[in-house]
């Protein structure tokens, strides 16, 4: 029998049966029942004292251990079982926890018993939310410069950082004049940034640091970081005249040469024999030089006669050439001297794309001043005439058609003219003719333009659809519905 209320019982240690056992000994003493958790809205993750956040879904096993070391310290004297949630509204703010534990109690006996801890949510920003909401708060700044007139180069940066995703930890973007800022709540973030643009665009770069603030007693000091990256001032379709020691270590190429692509390396052609090089950033500061003209200085010209040539003999040390270029002699006149009969005779790389009749935009050679220091040293006989750049297409009717888009970055923007939408509408124009530089850019149907039909196909290059990417929208009642699933 019971020595308190003399039901029978099994035997056991305490000689008492459960009942009375729980009303004269309480195991679960000492541990609190209730408890705050902290949250920020913003990122949505949970305070993990001292000073960590973690992210944390709702009944994961992260926010059960989350939950657990707040107790840890009253859980030392009991034995924990089991522990679960017990499902609460997800905007009650709060989160309770069912555990089971056991002690040995009088005599030997065993106690186990259930009971429940609440938690009570409170919201509190963490300090990287509020460095992004003080947005001029920031600890590290990149900046990214150019010295040039075009701006091809950037608008191809900022598709490869949109396709890397690398503008997430930015606190602020800054567009200036001639580059872009990128603004950092860590050092570590702008070094990131800085490793990835030496490894995608020929650049070099230098940092310096500030000293804000310095604690004598902790020995901690505060700097602000600033981290210089000057990017090549050479762009895709620039004429540039290399020193003789460079050409003639690239396989004696022609000091005239055409830059057709800026990736991580600066690719040139050679117009008179299509011999191709690669000049990496190193290179290019122990041996700069300069681009000839501005792109304003393109005129047009139309094919008199092509010819095509199909074997050149290569010189002594020659590199490699170019297989997706066809190497041709060309007549061409000036549209605006039609009415003359002054002709200019030049070599070309655009062979496979030129017929007679065709617009194409060149750089006129013969009837300008060449300030640069290598040009002017050279031999004029070795200077061409005129060196033709790309095929002229109707540019209002290759808007119109184009079914296509791409993102931006969103950043602080100086007041935009029309020569900056010029130079874009180059660059997306560069997008359509050159697939190697597509590969590295995220391309989006733009479903607000029908798709055309081939049949009034005008022999300007285009986007096929299997390369671009179906942009995501999500409407504002897709998380509304009652039962529909949430899409994070």
């Amino acid at each position: 029998l019971c020595c308190e209320c003399g039901v029978p019982i099994p035997p056991n240690p305490a000689n008492m049966c459960v009942g009375c056992l729980r009303a004269q000994v309480d195991i679960t003493e000492g541990i609190p029942k209730q408890g705050t958790v902290h949250f920020c809205k913003q990122c949505e993750r949970y305070l993990q004292p001292p000073g960590t956040w973690i992210q944390c879904a709702l009944e994961s096993r992260e926010l059960l251990a989350l939950c657990l070391k707040k107790i840890k310290a009253s859980l030392s004297k009991v034995r924990l079982i089991d522990a679960g949630f017990i499902w609460t509204e997800p905007h009650s703010k709060r989160i309770k926890l069912k555990l089971t534990v056991q002690k040995e109690v009088i005599n030997g006996a065993v106690l186990q018993q259930v009971f429940v801890v609440e938690y009570v949510v409170q919201s509190q920003m963490c300090e990287d939310c509020h460095r992004i909401e003080a947005k001029d708060f920031w600890k590290a700044v990149v900046q990214v410069r150019q010295k040039t007139v075009h701006k091809k180069t950037f608008y191809y940066l900022e598709q490869l950082i949109l396709k890397h995703r690398l503008h997430q930890n930015t606190l602020r973007i800054k567009e200036i004049h001639d580059g872009l800022d990128f603004y950092y709540s860590s050092k570590q973030h702008a070094q990131k940034m800085v490793d990835f643009l030496q490894s995608t665009v020929p650049s070099r770069s230098k940092s310096s640091q500030r000293l804000i603030s310095h604690d004598i007693h902790s020995n901690v000091y505060n700097y602000k970081s600033t981290f210089s990256v000057e990017i090549v001032p050479i762009c895709k379709d620039n004429v540039v005249c290399l020193s003789p020691k460079l050409a003639q270590s690239l396989g004696n190429m022609s000091q005239i040469c055409v830059c057709i692509r800026v990736t991580s390396t600066i690719h040139l052609i050679d117009p008179r024999t299509l011999q191709i090089a690669e000049i990496d950033g190193n290179t290019y500061w122990r041996h700069p030089f300069n681009s000839l003209f501005h792109p304003k200085q393109l005129e047009e010209f139309i094919i008199m006669d092509i010819n095509r040539v199909h074997e050149k003999k290569k010189g002594a040390g020659a590199g490699a050439r170019s297989n997706k270029h066809t190497l041709a002699e060309a007549w061409v006149r000036k549209t605006s001297e039609l009415d003359t009969d002054h002709q200019y005779f030049c070599c070309t790389h655009l062979g496979h794309i030129l017929n007679p009749g065709d617009l194409v935009l060149g750089f006129d050679l013969a009837n300008c001043n060449l300030n640069d220091e290598f040009a002017n040293k050279m031999n004029p006989q070795h200077i061409p005439d005129v060196v033709l750049i790309k095929k002229s297409y109707d540019r209002s009717r290759r808007q119109r058609r184009r079914n296509w888009k791409l993102k931006e970055l969103e950043r602080d923007r100086e007041a935009s003219d029309t020569d900056d939408e010029r130079q874009y509408q180059d660059f997306l124009e560069d997008l359509e003719e050159d697939e190697t530089i597509r590969k590295n850019v995220n391309i989006y149907r733009n479903a607000d333009i029908p798709v055309e039909s081939d049949t009034d196909d005008d022999g300007a290059p285009r986007i096929s659809l299997a390369e671009m990417l179906e942009d995501l929208h999500i409407s504002q009642d897709a998380t509304g519905g009652e039962g529909a699933e949430m899409l994070t």
